[in-house]
């Protein structure tokens, strides 16, 4: 006789290792987040403590890195959120490069503190929503066939696959608000960045192309490593069961391109490093 007990908890054997390399994985793991944590205050705290910073870009940077700390802190539920908010807010920092690069007489104008404030609280009422039909969604399914989630995390994906519940549902749901906030979204990011392409390929002056090269690279690398991921792993066709090549993909995506985007957007971007050089020479000169 099958035993069709319900299950309401879940085993998660973390990432594919050795026992006995557990204490070397912790303390990785460890210190990643502490890194992803403090890259990312910092960030926030040089947008904050620095006029210079209070521009569109930085404002929605300062939000991009809030969820940034929260989609490496949470699961599920708020997972699914601030995973959401990060593609609206990277489709929203694509738009403002745009508007400064192909109108920039008009930028002022356009991107106004209203205009941007109206895009964010989209990006959070519209994530708070996604993920919320995908969390009832999944409260309906039974889970009959075992409670051993072979991942490191509750993952929606992993947790469809092991019910025992008819998900079409659940199924199209996925593909529909996936193709929503992921596909179309980056749709929009590959077309603003078409535009700025053109343009500045119009632009006689090398200075000028260097200039906006320079505007755009941080977040075209943090968008590259970001969208890479998510495509590696949601697009790609893998086995029905959950392999070790997602739970690979699922960490760089999840833990390794939030702690990385400090160090891009510190490292490639002058305004940031001018910044964090200024706090620091005030500081000094007060003590």
């Amino acid at each position: 006789m099958m035993n069709l007990s319900s299950v309401f908890e879940f085993i998660l054997p973390g990432l594919p290792k050795q026992p006995e390399d557990q204490d070397m994985y912790s303390a990785l793991f460890l210190l990643m987040y502490v890194t992803t944590v403090l890259g990312n205050l910092l960030i926030i705290l040089l947008i904050r403590l620095d006029s210079h910073l209070h521009t569109p870009m930085y404002f929605f940077l300062s939000h991009l890195a809030f969820t940034d700390i929260s989609f490496s802190s949470v699961t599920m539920y708020f997972f699914l959120m601030f995973g959401a908010i990060d593609n609206f807010l990277l489709t929203s920092m694509a738009y403002d490069r745009y508007v400064a690069i192909c109108h920039p007489l008009h930028y002022t104008r356009i991107m106004s503190q209203s205009v941007c404030i109206i895009l964010v609280i989209a990006s959070w009422f519209l994530s708070f929503a996604g993920a919320l039909v995908h969390t009832v969604l999944l409260a309906r399914l039974s889970f009959f066939r075992g409670n051993t989630l072979h991942h490191f995390f509750c993952d929606l994906s992993a947790l469809i696959k092991l019910s025992s519940s008819d998900t079409s549902i659940n199924e199209l749901v996925i593909l529909i608000v996936g193709s929503l906030v992921v596909t179309v979204l980056f749709i929009c990011i590959l077309v603003s960045y078409g535009h700025i392409g053109a343009t500045i390929l119009r632009t006689p002056s090398i200075k000028g192309i260097c200039k906006a090269l320079c505007t755009c690279g941080s977040h075209l690398s943090v968008v590259s490593l970001y969208y890479g991921t998510i495509i590696g792993l949601y697009f790609v066709p893998s086995s029905n069961k959950t392999n070790d090549k997602d739970v690979i993909v699922s960490v760089l995506y999840t833990m390794v391109t939030p702690m990385l985007n400090p160090f891009i957007y510190s490292l490639r971007n002058w305004d940031m490093k001018g910044a964090l050089r200024n706090i620091l020479l005030r500081r000094m000169y007060s003590q």
